[in-house]
């Protein structure tokens, strides 16, 4: 199956929830879509919480998140997410 990607990194949605990461590796990041307004007949998210969070199945998912944070735009919050992957999948 084929993914959005961004940054190498695959993107699956599901109404205002957005995953990022492969679950193939060590983490992956949460991402929650919060606000939004319209613009030109769009919804466009101001407000994007998110959680880097542990791939291994062990955990419970209170114990797999290990950041958090939040960012006023989704191209914000990717940004973020993308470095955080680069830095938790490194190691």
């Amino acid at each position: 199956m084929n993914y959005f990607t961004y940054k190498d990194y695959p993107l699956v949605r599901n109404k205002k929830e957005i995953y990022y990461g492969s679950m193939a590796d060590d983490y992956v990041v949460w991402m929650q879509i919060l606000n939004t307004k319209q613009e030109q007949g769009m919804d466009i998210a101001t407000k994007v919480k998110l959680y880097l969070m542990s791939t291994d199945e062990k955990l419970n998912p209170m114990e797999a998140i290990s950041k958090t944070g939040e960012r006023e735009s989704l191209y914000e919050a990717l940004d973020l997410a993308a470095a955080w992957l680069d830095r938790a999948n490194a190691s």
